[in-house]
């Protein structure tokens, strides 16, 4: 549980990734079945980019829902030791007192012991699975608007492609046409309205 931090941010990678697919798929069909030259012309063909670590790092909704997510992370963890430190003092007190007890009540013991081991990981394996599911829906959500919010800026804008910097995937930028501040700001700023 303590990879929700990295699980959150492969999700994001994801989703930007899932984004720039969605978003050159339907040019690309357009262009190759219209075969038309004009499509592929360059002029007047504007690109901007944002940097997806400062977005992740100043998009208030996505603080506010890294925030939540870690503070639900720490109640199941707590949870889980809670589970986790009575399992063990039930090993260790059938270790101090098997001596004195009878075969039936070792038994009996070991079965509570392989009971609430049996619980423990169970409860585990839910605990991570609606973790990841909350995650994905919230990361989903933020995406959503993070979508919505480029396609209404862009309006004036007009730029054909709106790129994400993730680090290790562009290996030249021209900082002229860096967008992030805007994006940052306006996000922001509608995320404030909504809220």
């Amino acid at each position: 549980m303590k990879n929700v931090l990295l699980i959150i941010n492969a999700l994001l990678v994801i989703a930007v990734a899932y984004l720039l697919y969605e978003h050159f798929k339907a040019p690309q069909k357009a262009a190759f079945f219209n075969n038309n030259n004009a499509a592929l012309s360059t002029n007047g063909f504007k690109i901007a980019y944002f940097e997806m670590d400062s977005l992740q790092n100043q998009y208030n909704l996505l603080k506010e829902v890294r925030t939540a997510l870690m503070a639900k992370d720490q109640e199941m963890g707590k949870e889980l030791s809670n589970m986790e430190n009575s399992l063990r003092n039930k090993y260790q007190d059938l270790q101090k007192n098997g001596n004195s007890l009878s075969q039936a009540e070792i038994a009996n013991r070991q079965q509570e012991i392989m009971d609430l081991d049996k619980n423990l990981k169970n409860k585990r394996q839910m605990m991570e699975q609606e973790m990841q599911d909350e995650s994905f829906k919230k990361l989903q959500d933020v995406k959503k608007r993070i979508e919505d919010y480029l396609k209404e800026y862009n309006r004036d804008k007009g730029y054909a492609y709106i790129f994400s910097n993730v680090p290790d995937m562009m290996y030249y930028k021209d900082t002229a046409y860096n967008i992030t501040a805007d994006i940052v700001k306006g996000l922001n700023e509608q995320y404030k309205q909504k809220k």
